[in-house]
């Protein structure tokens, strides 16, 4: 069944108000990408959480409505709802339907990360190789495939990690990515948590595919009591990091590796000042626009 896609451009502290609207006027979904990027490539998709505002100072909305549904009308009540949009701001196009998880599937090839992680897509049979750990992945409800530079940040540094019999606090999960890999990398037990319902049972899920599922468990923040952990890793973003780090120093055994992403290049020392309270040997490593902060319990 092809779509109508509504796209609107407006500034970051417009889009609350914006994406109100259009779920009211029934939405199927809405995602947002960076207005200014100038490639396709640049413009991330990005999902912000529960009462923050996105990276991007001027933000592009893409909604999908059913294929009937009545450009003109749908752009009356736009400007009802929203008169200070401008009609000049709203493009309309047409969208083909398609099968979404296969041209995921397509796209995702088997990545490397470290000396022996692997993330393999569920249409492409890993080697019989007892010296790979490899996490099998499926698209799910939630992002996180370790296509994005923070994730991958992340997993090669578990996988330069000793885990073996040690728990482990993934915050953030998303899909469980990192988590699940922390378990196939010999960590005895692993905590997964995030703000959004989906996240954990895209995690649930994901850790059932891999055979870990026993040794995971998740919730959302406000339930996360987990004893301190032998290793934390924390891929959100600076705004929350800054804000969480006594919560983390306190989630994270004495002596205990931590790493934190999810920081845009720049960002890094202000975060680096706020974590040197509670955490000796900081370091930052870089890719592309993306920053790890990693480091160690004091």
């Amino acid at each position: 069944m092809p779509f109508l896609e509504l796209s609107l451009t407006v500034r970051a502290e417009q889009q609350p108000q914006v994406e109100e609207a259009l779920e009211e006027l029934g939405a199927l979904s809405i995602t947002l990408r960076d207005a200014d990027a100038e490639t396709p490539d640049e413009q991330a998709i990005f999902e912000p959480g529960v009462g923050e505002l996105p990276l991007w100072p001027t933000i592009t909305l893409n909604a999908l409505f059913e294929a009937d549904t009545d450009r003109r009308g749908l752009g009356e009540a736009v400007a009802e709802l929203l008169p200070w949009v401008e009609p000049d701001q709203l493009a309309f196009t047409d969208v083909e339907d398609q099968d979404w998880e296969r041209a995921w599937m397509d796209q995702f090839q088997p990545m490397a990360f470290g000396r022996r992680t692997w993330i393999y897509p569920w249409n492409i049979e890993p080697p019989a190789d007892d010296a790979l750990v490899v996490v099998r992945l499926d698209p799910g409800l939630a992002f996180g495939s370790g296509t994005h530079p923070t994730t991958a940040l992340c997993l090669e540094w578990l996988d330069s990690l000793d885990l073996t019999g040690r728990t482990v606090t993934d915050f953030g999960c998303g899909s469980g990515i990192l988590a699940i890999a922390a378990l196939k990398l010999g960590a005895a037990s692993a905590v997964g948590v995030d703000n959004d319902p989906q996240a954990l049972t895209a995690s649930l899920d994901n850790a059932e595919r891999n055979g870990v599922a026993e040794r995971l468990s998740v919730c959302l923040p406000e339930d996360f009591h987990a004893p301190p952990a032998d290793v934390f890793v924390a891929n959100i973003l600076a705004g929350p990091l800054c804000e969480l780090a006594p919560t983390f120093a306190a989630a994270a055994k004495p002596g205990a590796p931590f790493a934190i992403s999810g920081i845009l290049d720049g960002q890094q020392d202000e975060l680096l000042a706020r974590y040197a309270e509670w955490f000796d040997e900081l370091r930052v490593d870089r890719r592309e626009d993306w920053v790890r902060i990693s480091g160690r319990r004091r």
